[in-house]
């Protein structure tokens, strides 16, 4: 059987970026055994050859309504595939899905029947609320960062503006890649629709979550645009807790500086369209 990426170099790109990302999750110890998924908007690869494709999979609920979803193609994990694996072989541990104009259910159509992330929902929730938006991000991405899930068991990183002025301070990259800073979801049932409605509402005004000792989402362009700022926030984390361990509380960049960066890059202080 032909891959449907065979003659498809956009498609194939995308799919080759997405093993790339999932190869650093494995590498840096965020994605333990089948933790973590991404998902990654395709529809702009979907030919009318793609669109012909028939189903290889029964219609499968997604749970709710999804607008914005009509006829949308996806590239989704598959449940219970690990993240080292997927980096070797993509399409043997992930699948293309086609959201069915009923915009409430899906089909597998490649290249293997395996059944998508257990938390699909989840993340076409997210992207139907990007599409309405008009934003252009495609990628969804959730993993467990270590140091970012390690303060999420401290309350006085539960509050945004305390951990987000954190990790700015840290170092001035982060300040300058993730410019939004990060949102913060209490605990909740990992693939609950409290945890995705409590998501949705914080990706509203940031472009990634932490979730309270559990691990982090992130939304962008593509599937690295969205790795590279948990990354970055990450690389904060780690910063603060290597100072801590050290026997000292750090200083960080005092407000003047982290206002200084702000107005010389002109970074965004809310998500552009």
């Amino acid at each position: 059987m032909n891959s449907i990426l065979e003659g498809r170099d956009g498609l194939r790109t995308v799919v080759e970026q997405i093993a790339e990302v999932a190869g650093y999750l494995w590498q840096k110890g965020w994605a333990e055994r089948n933790g973590g998924n991404i998902t990654v908007n395709v529809t702009e690869y979907a030919d009318e050859a793609i669109r012909q494709m028939p189903a290889i999979s029964q219609p499968i609920s997604i749970g709710c309504v999804l607008p914005q979803l009509k006829g949308c193609y996806f590239y989704c994990k598959g449940t219970g595939k690990r993240m080292r694996d997927l980096a070797r072989r993509p399409m043997e541990n992930g699948s293309i899905i086609r959201i069915l104009d009923d915009c409430a259910s899906y089909v597998i159509i490649a290249d293997n029947p395996v059944m998508p992330t257990s938390e699909l929902p989840s993340h076409l929730l997210l992207h139907n609320y990007l599409l309405e938006s008009g934003s252009t991000y495609k990628a969804c991405v959730h993993t467990h960062p270590i140091e970012l899930v390690a303060m999420s068991h401290n309350n006085r990183f539960l509050n945004t503006e305390v951990l987000t002025k954190t990790l700015w301070s840290m170092i001035p990259e982060t300040l300058a890649f993730a410019p939004l800073g990060m949102g913060v979801v209490p605990y909740a049932m990992p693939s609950s629709i409290e945890l995705a409605e409590a998501t949705l509402e914080q990706i509203k005004k940031y472009d990634v979550v932490l979730w309270e000792k559990h691990g982090a989402l992130a939304v962008g362009t593509d599937v690295m645009d969205a790795f590279d700022q948990i990354d970055v926030l990450n690389k904060s984390a780690n910063i603060y807790m290597c100072a801590r361990n050290m026997g000292f509380e750090p200083d960080g960049m005092t407000d003047e500086a982290v206002t200084e960066i702000q107005q010389v890059f002109k970074l965004p202080t809310k998500r552009p369209c």
